[in-house]
């Protein structure tokens, strides 16, 4: 990526760098597609797109477990948030937690049973919407270079 001006980005009387200029691009298009992904893992499941995000993190760990800061960095929240997260899949019946052996202090979520029957159907939804908004996104002079730039299909 290049630090170059890019000619006729202005922001407060300064040339934006082409990295400067790209940067709210990618941030509005992320926005996009997150909003998309997250009507339609709502819509059909009922699912947050946190949650989905919770459920494939703990389910990629070999016990299933995370300590709640790890699960708060996978899923990109400050730990409160993290442990609202948790307390929604908890109550759901999807994550588990439980007090460390060794440090009492320590909390671990876990994917249960039922968090892993949503998981597998939540992952076709997830990525049929990611691919719908994708190709919307594509159409879009706006942002046809950024989705070609990293859509592998």
């Amino acid at each position: 990526m290049t630090t170059t001006p890019s000619p006729g980005r202005k922001q407060a009387g300064a040339e934006l760098t082409t990295l400067g200029a790209m940067w709210p691009r990618m941030m509005a298009l992320r926005s996009r597609i997150d909003h998309e992904v997250e009507q339609a893992l709502q819509r059909q499941l009922h699912l947050g797109f946190s949650e989905f995000v919770a459920l494939m993190s703990l389910a990629d760990r070999p016990d299933g477990e995370l300590r709640m800061q790890e699960l708060a960095d996978a899923t990109s929240l400050n730990q409160s948030s993290a442990t609202r997260l948790v307390g929604r899949l908890e109550r759901t019946g999807l994550t588990e937690r439980r007090l460390c052996e060794y440090d009492r202090r320590g909390v671990y979520t876990g994917i249960t049973d039922a968090g892993r029957v949503t998981l597998r159907k939540a992952v076709p939804v997830y990525e049929a919407a990611l691919a719908n908004a994708f190709d919307r996104v594509a159409a879009d002079p706006d942002y046809r270079d950024l989705i070609a730039a990293v859509d592998p299909r």
